[in-house]
This record gives structure tokens, C-alpha cells and sequence, in this order.
């Protein structure tokens, strides 16, 4: 009868086989053997390809993925190897990595563990340079409508640079040989890995520095490096520089490499200059030129006010020479007057002829004879006024029996109503007063009087 169970069948449990003396394994079990096994054959390798997938996740490591035409590997970089890069690394660029060969088993993957990476030659380099430019050219960083225009004399020059190089001697040489200024250097690497950091920082913190504080703000800086190949000059093409570059306020030459060396960095700066000494002879005028301008200036300006003042003199002479002479402007004035004199003469002469027979007809009519015959005619006219005068005097109207009645105030009683109410009466004849006081009522009675005897009216 056939075996129901051929070894070969399924079985819906698993059992032990003749013969099998090897235990199952776990898939962590494996996964382990794959490790050692792929570490120990490969150890480290170097690999060309182009990054894909890159990414920097919040804990510092990078992770990506290197391709060519015809397959893909993973790869990790640990945080530390990653803050090492002296490039920016992103997709589509060609490098070569070094690490070590590995797997990992969460994922029943192998990859490659980088510790260094970097550009796949110059055409890489270059090829990472173009694309930087391109996006960062994109994002307006190079437009010329950004760029500051430079201080005519600044005061104070802000310096980025290593401070042992040849650089800064030449700069400050030079500035001392055209116009001595003050000068602040913010020293830092010009190359190698973190030269891209301290670079951007040194121009970030001359730009946050307070205008009048302790530590003078500049008024222009220049980022300055020697000559070198394009991977000595790569810190100023990484895009944190170029950043910090185009976003400081204060304005900037750059002065990286020899002429025929151009970087970021010089795209992103208000002024390229094509070398460090030419970044000082562009940052500051010659002082004995601007002494020469001012004394050629002073003599322009001694001249221009002389030659103003000496056209002026001409052109008052030419008006003068216009106007008419004086005599000629005079004459007829002159001869008004003669006229006027002359007149006036005769005129005195006719005024004194006349007043002379005004003073002889006078003169007649002031005879002795008439003026006695006037005076005797005034005084005839004076004795009369005085007969009228004497004849209205009151005196003589009281001696001839008439009397004055007043009231004790001296005012004059002119009816028998006043006499009454004023009660006391003063009674004033010729020759004085008397005293009186009304009795009362006297009866009308009228008697006519005596020649010798006055009646109290």
C-alpha cells in the first residue's frame, strides 16, 4: 500500500525529515550570515555613481542612493562623516563614495555605509557648479538690480579672509599705500570642510553689527581668498555663502582666486574684483589723488570766481560806456537853472519896484495931519462909550432912590414871590445895606411916590 505522506508533499504542520539534522533557521539568523558574509568578502569598495534620492533626515544623516545605467545601491552617511562634506551633495550629481559594504537587515537590503564622498572630477564639479548657478540664479540672488553701489571713502573696512595668508598683506599694504582706514579681520578657513560655515558666518556677523557700538560696523567688506583649483575655491561656491553674501546689507567685494577664477560667491557680491589687491584699490580712492583733485578744484574755483567778477567788471564798463556823459546829461538841467536864476532875478527886482510904490502910496496917506485928525476922532468916540457906560452903572441907579433886594446868598430878588419864600432879605440902597425879614403880606396898595422918598419895589 503507498506511503497517504511522500516526503515531497505538504504538510500542514511542519515535522522533522529522515535524514534532515539541521534545524530551521530564523530570518534574523539569516539576515546576520548575509551581513558577515557581504562585510567579509567586500570589506570597504569605492563606488562612481550618480546621487539619487538624497536626504538629510533630523538626526544629521544622510541617506541615498547611488545609480548608474544599470543598478541601484543604498546608502547611509553617519552625521559626523556628513558634517565633513566640503560640498553640498544633491541628486543628479556624480560622485565617488568610500565605506563599507553592508546590509541591513530590516529591510533584507545591502548598502553601502559612506564615510567620504566626493565629485567624480572636475566635470562633476563643474557639472554641480552649473546647477548651483542656475537655481540660486533662479531665486534672483545674482540679479544686478540687487547690488549696492559702494562707499565713495569708507571709514571702516570689514575683512573676511584666513588671517596667516598672503591675502591679508597685500590688502592691508595696499590700503595703506592708498588711503590708511581702519580695517577689522574676521578670520577664518578658506578651504576644507566647515571653510563654508565660518565664511557665511563672519559675513552674517559683521552685518549684525550695531552702528556706534564697541566693536565699529563696517562700512564695506571684502571676502577675500588666493588662487588655488577649483576644489581649493569650492567653499565659496557652496550655497550658504552665497546666501550670506546676497542677503547682507552692507556691501560687498569679492575677491576669490586669481582673474580667471570666478566663484559663486563673486556672481553674488555687489563687485567682483579680480584679485585681493584689486578688491583694496577698488574699496578706497588714492588719498593723493583726492588732494590733487582738491587743490585742482580750489584753482577751478579761484578761477571761475575771478573770471566772474572780471566779466562783471566788463560788462559794468559796457553799460557805462551806453550811458550818456555827464555834462550831456546835465547840460539841459544846467540851463534850466540859468534860466531859472535869471528869471528869478528879474522877478526879485519887479517884486521890489512894486513894494517900493505900495510904500511910497503908504507912506502919503501916514501924514501927521491925518493922524491927528483920527486919534482926535477915536477919542470922541471913546468919551461917548464912557458917558453910555456911566449911565448904565447900577450905582448911580440906586442914589437916584432905587434899591437892590438880594437873598443872604447874594442872589438877586426880582418878585415879591422870591422876597417871601427867601424870607430874609438884604436891602441895598446907594449909600449901603439894611438887613430885612418879610412879615407877611403886605396890601396891594400903591402910592405915588415923593421926589425925596424911594419905594420898595
Amino acid at each position: 500500500m503507498p506511503d497517504p505522506f511522500p516526503e515531497d508533499s505538504p504538510r500542514l504542520v511542519a515535522e522533522a525529515m529522515p535524514g534532515d539534522n539541521a534545524a530551521p533557521e530564523s530570518v534574523g539568523e539569516l539576515s546576520n550570515r548575509l551581513k558577515r558574509m557581504v562585510e567579509g568578502e567586500f570589506g570597504r569598495v569605492r563606488l562612481r555613481g550618480e546621487i539619487s534620492g538624497y536626504k538629510r533626515a533630523a538626526s544629521g544623516h544622510v541617506y541615498l542612493a547611488l545609480k548608474d545605467d544599470a543598478a541601484v545601491i543604498d546608502g547611509v552617511m553617519w552625521k559626523g562623516q556628513a558634517a565633513l562634506l566640503p560640498f553640498t551633495a544633491q541628486d543628479g550629481i556624480e560622485v565617488i563614495a568610500s565605506g563599507k559594504l553592508t546590509t541591513y537587515p530590516g529591510r533584507s537590503k545591502y548598502q553601502i555605509v559612506i564615510d567620504r564622498m566626493e565629485l567624480a572630477g572636475e566635470g562633476a564639479l563643474m557639472a554641480l557648479f552649473e546647477k548651483l548657478k542656475a537655481q540660486l540664479g533662479a531665486e534672483g540672488l545674482f540679479d544686478q538690480a540687487r547690488k549696492k553701489s559702494l562707499p565713495f571713502m569708507p571709514r571702516t573696512i570689514g575683512v573676511v579672509t584666513s588671517p596667516t595668508g598672503a591675502v591679508i598683506r597685500d590688502i592691508l599694504h595696499r590700503l595703506a599705500d592708498r588711503c590708511p582706514t581702519r580695517v577689522i579681520v574676521w578670520p577664518v578657513k578658506v578651504q576644507g570642510a566647515g571653510a563654508a560655515e565660518e565664511v557665511a558666518a563672519a559675513v552674517r556677523g559683521f552685518d549684525a553689527l550695531e552702528p556706534g557700538g564697541a566693536l565699529p560696523r563696517p562700512d564695506l567688506v571684502i571676502v577675500a581668498r588666493g588662487g588655488g583649483s577649483i576644489e581649493d575655491l569650492w567653499a565659496f561656491n557652496e550655497e550658504v555663502v552665497v546666501r550670506a553674501v546676497a542677503g547682507c546689507s552692507i556691501p560687498i567685494v569679492s575677491a576669490v582666486g586669481h582673474e580667471t577664477d570666478t566663484s559663486l560667491c563673486d556672481h553674488a557680491a555687489d563687485l567682483r574684483a579680480p584679485t585681493p589687491t584689486a578688491a583694496a584699490e577698488l574699496a578706497v580712492p588714492v588719498l593723493a589723488d583726492l588732494r590733487l583733485s582738491l587743490d585742482a578744484y580750489a584753482q577751478r574755483s579761484e578761477r571761475c570766481a575771478r573770471r566772474y567778477v572780471e566779466r562783471g567788471r566788463e560788462r559794468v564798463e559796457a553799460q557805462a560806456r551806453l550811458l550818456p556823459k555827464r555834462d550831456a546829461l546835465l547840460g539841459p538841467q544846467r540851463q534850466r537853472a540859468d534860466d531859472a536864476g535869471q528869471r528869478l532875478d528879474r522877478a526879485l527886482e519887479r517884486r521890489v519896484t512894486v513894494a517900493r510904490g505900495e510904500l511910497d502910496r503908504t507912506a502919503g496917506a501916514l501924514r501927521p495931519a491925518l493922524l491927528t485928525q483920527r486919534i482926535a476922532a477915536a477919542r470922541q468916540r471913546m468919551d461917548q462909550t464912557f458917558k453910555l457906560i456911566e449911565a448904565l452903572n447900577p450905582k448911580h441907579v440906586l442914589d437916584r432912590g432905587y434899591a437892590l433886594v438880594t437873598d443872604r446868598t447874594g442872589g438877586v430878588l426880582s418878585s415879591a414871590a422870591a422876597a417871601r419864600k427867601a424870607g430874609a432879605l438884604t436891602v441895598r440902597f446907594g449909600d449901603g445895606e439894611v438887613a430885612a425879614r418879610v412879615e407877611g403880606t403886605a396890601p396891594k396898595t400903591y402910592a405915588k411916590p415923593t421926589p425925596d422918598q424911594p419905594t420898595l419895589l
